[in-house]
């Protein structure tokens, strides 16, 4: 059987001209990994919403204070146990205390606690977790044994401890948080080091000679930048939490500091009274912690590759 060709007319076809190429084509920006996910994470009203929530109670820890008419620890008991005014916008404690200011103070050291715990977090956590992943073997069962070790350990029995030795107060919280915090870190680390290391890119880094070292830091952490960034953001709030109980229970800051712990721990003896006193430094720490959450339940999803198109 012969297959018979058809013979095409060239006068049937007309050539598309440069100008209607370009008409037809949807041009689209080049953009990075990060610029891609400020774009996706711009789209999450509730992630936009905490990092709002982070920034105005940033700037209120940091000026609020200051342009305040009050000191943090000024006593006036003509005006003790004030209900909320213009004044005084949250109401006065039962020594006369402005617990507006007080809020705003205590939220320069809550906030100082959970930025350096996660800087501890981080640092620790990035370097122990890397080194365990990359070297592997023996290495990386001892090293995570140790970190079994370490999390099997309640948080306060560190803190009893340190109590003993040092004695209360930031110091102590700081310490306690740099013993226990990088753990969880640790193991992210380790996790997405050891499936990093196995990539292609990787492994032609080591057929070249490249030193561990470097290609821990130049091929390994940078692709891993987005786990560890979520679990950096969501490891704020937790200790902005853990402080604020370590206060409540007496093992916090010291008098006259007031951290949102502290303030929620005086009230409490005058709850049925004064609810008010209260309220205020409570809802700071339930919007405070929002914030960050909304935020770190945005980055989870802006720095999935998965979503990326």
């Amino acid at each position: 059987m012969e297959i018979e060709y058809l013979e095409l007319d060239d006068e049937l076809f007309e050539e598309v001209s440069k100008e209607e190429k370009k008409k037809n084509e949807k041009l689209q920006p080049s953009l990075t990994y990060w610029q891609d996910v400020w774009q996706r994470l711009k789209k999450d009203r509730m992630a936009i919403a905490g990092l709002i929530i982070i920034i105005v109670i940033t700037l209120f820890a940091i000026f609020g204070p200051v342009i305040s008419p009050y000191e943090y620890d000024e006593q006036n008991f003509d005006i003790s146990n004030q209900s909320p005014t213009l004044a005084h916008p949250f109401g006065t404690d039962q020594f006369g205390r402005d617990i507006f200011v007080r809020v705003m103070y205590g939220a320069r050291i809550s906030l100082s606690i959970g930025f350096v715990a996660s800087i501890i977090n981080l640092t620790i956590g990035v370097i122990y977790g890397g080194i365990a992943g990359l070297l592997g073997g023996k290495v990386d069962n001892i090293m995570m044994r140790i970190v079994d070790i370490l999390y099997s350990i309640p948080t306060m029995i560190y803190v009893i401890l340190l109590m003993v030795v040092i004695g209360p107060g930031l110091k102590s919280i700081f310490i306690t948080l740099g013993i226990s915090y990088w753990v969880g870190m640790a193991r992210i680390v380790r996790s997405e080091v050891l499936r990093i290391k196995q990539e292609e890119f990787v492994l032609a880094a080591k057929v070249l000679g490249t030193s561990p070292r470097r290609i821990l830091l130049r091929h390994i952490l940078p692709n891993a930048m987005g786990p560890i960034i979520v679990t950096l953001t969501l490891s704020i709030p937790s200790a902005i939490f853990t402080e604020a109980f370590l206060s409540f229970v007496g093992l916090g800051v010291s008098a006259p500091m007031a951290s949102w712990g502290v303030l929620v721990n005086d009230s409490i003896s005058s709850l049925s009274t004064y609810p008010y006193q209260l309220f205020f430094p409570a809802a700071a720490i339930c919007i405070t912690i929002l914030g960050f959450n909304f935020l770190g339940d945005g980055l989870r999803d802006a720095l999935d590759p998965k979503l990326r198109k």
